[in-house]
């Protein structure tokens, strides 16, 4: 199946929800970029980000994308300059306080993942008010993955897996993909069907290691900042036009489609 360029792929409308992704994450990159080629202090371009944020989440709903994991904070981003986290952490805990509200009055989710635990209390706190507050709702499910890696991710389930086995509740034999991915910090959410990273760059840093493994990749140069709708449609379309094969051939794929 050859892929389309982006001026054979249209627009969204008329494409059934099946096709679309139940879920998308997404490497929010070049926050700093931005800011900078305006001239503006790096947090200017953090601020520009949380807009771009709220305009993804509201198309998810609109066009029926279930689960959006946003990386927003890597366990890698704490060496960035003290200056630059200590505005991320205010950043994140004036968003936390002004939008959990707006998350719930839309039917929005709230699930935050990464070890929180080195968070301040005040943080801490604010986190778990948020999920409680929009713990009911469905619409949408949006995953904040703050000071989250995925090798991180990967390990704390292979500790819970590995005190099952100690305390003789489980046998070694039973330890197996499912399992680890019963205690990933994802559990209950389906993989991520597609992952965008915006900036250009092409890597996924750390994220989402083992729930990526058969995810469809979109790189773009668009800085995050001016990842509007229109933006984010395009990489919707262009996983609309790909064929996903899990390890069987095309002719395989095309028969199912048929039956």
């Amino acid at each position: 199946m050859a892929m389309k360029s982006q001026e054979e792929i249209g627009s969204l409308e008329g494409v059934p929800v099946k096709k679309l992704p139940r879920h998308v994450a997404i490497i929010l990159d070049g926050n700093n970029r931005w800011a900078k080629r305006r001239l503006l202090p790096s947090l200017a371009g953090h601020r520009a980000g949380v807009k771009a944020v709220r305009e993804v989440v509201e198309a998810c709903g609109e066009v029926g994308v279930e689960v959006l994991t946003l990386f927003a904070f890597s366990s890698e981003n704490w060496n960035r300059p003290k200056n630059e986290v200590d505005g991320l952490m205010e950043l994140f805990l004036r968003t936390l306080r002004r939008e959990t509200r707006k998350l719930k009055k839309n039917n929005i989710r709230l699930k935050i993942i990464g070890d929180v635990s080195r968070f301040s209390s005040v943080i801490q706190e604010h986190i778990a008010e948020a999920e409680a507050l929009t713990a009911d709702e469905a619409k949408v499910t949006l995953v904040i993955a703050a000071n989250y890696g995925g090798m991180w991710d990967i390990a704390q389930s292979a500790r819970k897996v590995a005190k099952m086995v100690e305390q003789g509740e489980i046998s070694v034999d039973q330890v197996d993909e499912s399992l680890i991915g019963q205690h990933l910090s994802t559990a209950g959410l389906p993989e991520p069907d597609l992952l965008i990273r915006t900036s250009g760059e092409q890597r996924i840093s750390n994220f989402l290691l083992w729930q990526c493994a058969y995810s469809e990749f979109y790189f773009t140069k668009t800085l995050w900042p001016d990842f509007d709708r229109r933006e984010f449609e395009r990489a919707l379309l262009a996983y609309v036009n790909r064929q996903r094969r899990f390890g069987k051939t095309s002719e395989q794929v095309e028969a199912e489609a048929t039956c």
